[in-house]
């Protein structure tokens, strides 16, 4: 009922939106479902032609059958007619445009766009200016005559240029949407939350085109692309990691790009175990291992979820706890409130390399030390700041982030070797490595935490580090099995000691109390990421009283 409603609300306001489903369904298509949100139920659909909303005027139609999958993005369509107009209406934005105040952060310049507007466009009587002026003769000849519906559509495209990402609007406004990729001339690709790896309507098919809107990227980082410079790395203004590749020299397909979109509220740790990214009782281990201030390494390959784990597992480290994070993209989120969050100065313009200096990852870390925080997290290890990393956790201060290493053979022989050359009896500080893989699982993408490695330490007899698996993801069931119960060096030997228990083993009641709080929060559907950080806190700081369920332990509940 909710959908059937919003849907036709969304066709009254949009027209071009019952323009297209009309043409749709006149060509022999099935008319599209209209739904407000998705699900990742809908991933199993063998078949999808499904439309929503991602802000007026787009919308989103998913259409996946048997031969194809495709991600068409629905917005106002540009007539000839309307085309003149916008460049007659451009023109006058440049006379008057010196005349404005200089706009303070991106709403103030969507404000001015909008007193702009207001001033050049003549909507007759239909449509009154916001603001009325006395017009003369020769002012009155100056204003573009355009209908309501022109005028919304011209604002559209006119804010999506100017205070926008231009073609890539619909992708920025989706909150489905993970990746983008540009790889030339062509079709743009997209990695959808929902539906996986789908083919766009939109893309640029002349080398100029994409040239000029790469440059465009570039100038939001502060670094612009050219033939001498073709890479360029950073975030854009919503905090979105992108990389660039710039000209046919070093791309041979045209100009390219790839956005990994920034997602403002993280995923919970209990959405991740809906998922079965790794399990209820893996969750708990970790919660008491975080809170207790034990070191973590999260890795895995490139697009395999390590940022996302990071973030979800971040909500058990102690409440109280001053936090201080350092990267070279902002991705890392945390709910804490004793929140620092430090961000690496690369290359700069040179007007800028002439006041100022770069600022990188070993600078943060050393700041970091002197700031004396609970926790120091790293974004990504990817070099010799690896070794200071490594200093904190030596001088006590206890260390989470995320680094590329598919084993932990694979782990401890790049943080040994160059560049980050850290000796392996300093390496055994270090308490935990987990590791996370992106893979195909019957026919389907996936992410699932591969395994939990515990760090006992170095042995000068084996002239090596101890590791031992405690966690194991085992394909065949798809399921993880706690290979370390009753075994496990972190729970009995750091964390049990550190809580003052006579008898470590006392721990796993506690660790099984914490499991049966996640599958409750997960039973209830309680998976937005600041709901379960405030039950995380409550029983952190109150005990089992304070949780709003009763949670069964051993065949009673508590």
């Amino acid at each position: 009922m909710e959908d059937a409603k919003a849907y036709a609300r969304a066709l009254e306001r949009n027209p071009h939106l019952r323009e297209y489903i009309q043409d749709f369904v006149k060509k022999g298509n099935p008319k599209p479902e209209f739904h407000v949100s998705l699900s990742r139920d809908m991933r199993d659909m063998e078949e999808v032609n499904l439309i929503y909303p991602v802000g007026d005027p787009i919308f989103v139609h998913i259409l996946r059958t048997p031969k194809e999958a495709r991600y068409i993005a629905i917005e106002p369509v540009f007539t000839s007619a309307l085309r003149e107009k916008y460049y007659r209406i451009l023109d006058r934005m440049l006379e008057i445009v010196p005349y404005q105040l200089e706009p303070q952060g991106p709403r103030e310049f969507k404000l001015m766009i909008d007193r702009m507007l207001e001033e050049i466009c003549d909507l007759g009587d239909e449509k009154p200016p916001l603001k009325k002026r006395l017009l003369k003769g020769e002012e009155l000849k100056k204003k573009v005559r355009v209908e309501p519906r022109e005028f919304d559509e011209l604002r559209y495209k006119i804010m999506k240029e100017m205070a926008g990402l231009g073609a890539l609007e619909p992708f920025i406004r989706d909150p489905y949407i993970e990746d983008i990729h540009c790889i030339g001339i062509g079709n743009i690709y997209i990695f959808h939350k929902v539906f996986e790896l789908l083919e766009t309507n939109v893309g640029f098919f002349y080398d100029r085109d994409l040239d000029a809107y790469c440059y465009k990227l570039s100038e939001y980082l502060d670094k612009p692309v050219s033939k001498y410079n073709p890479i360029v790395d950073g975030a854009l203004p919503d905090g979105s990691r992108i990389n660039i590749i710039f000209g046919r020299d070093a791309s041979k397909k045209g100009s390219s790009f790839t956005i990994r979109k920034f997602t403002a509220v993280p995923i919970s740790i209990t959405q991740l175990v809906a998922w079965g990214s790794l399990s209820a009782q893996m969750a708990a281990y970790l919660w008491l291992a975080l809170e207790n201030g034990m070191s973590v390494l999260i890795c895995g390959e490139t697009a395999s979820g390590k940022t996302t784990l990071l973030n979800a597992i971040a909500s058990f480290i102690k409440p109280s706890a001053k936090i201080l994070s350092a990267e070279d993209t902002p991705e890392v989120n945390v709910p804490h409130e004793n929140w620092q969050q430090l961000i690496t100065r690369g290359s700069l313009t040179k007007a800028k390399r002439k006041t100022l200096s770069t600022v990188e990852m070993q600078d943060l870390l050393k700041a970091a030390l002197r700031s004396r925080p609970d926790y120091i997290i790293v974004g990504e290890i990817r070099g010799q700041e690896g070794a200071i990393a490594f200093q904190a956790i030596q001088a006590g201060r206890p260390v989470m982030a995320t680094f590329h290493a598919s084993s932990v053979r694979k782990m401890i022989q790049r943080f040994t070797s160059d560049p980050i050359n850290v000796p392996q009896i300093v390496m055994g500080n270090l308490n935990l490595a987990v590791f996370q893989q992106a893979l195909y699982y019957h026919g389907k993408f996936i992410r699932r935490v591969l395994e939990i490695v515990e760090i006992e330490g170095y042995s000068p007899e084996a002239k090596g580090i101890l590791t031992r698996a405690v966690f194991e993801w085992i394909p065949r069931t798809d399921k993880h099995i706690f290979s370390g119960y009753y075994n496990s060096y972190v729970l009995e030997e750091e964390v049990a000691k550190k809580l003052g228990y006579e008898n470590p083993k006392e721990i796993y009641r506690e660790l099984e109390i914490r499991t049966r709080i996640i599958e409750e929060m997960i039973k209830r559907e309680i998976f937005d990421y600041f709901d379960v950080y405030s039950l995380i806190k409550k029983y952190t700081e109150e005990g089992l009283e304070a949780l709003p369920f009763a949670v069964p332990v051993g065949g009673e509940e508590r």
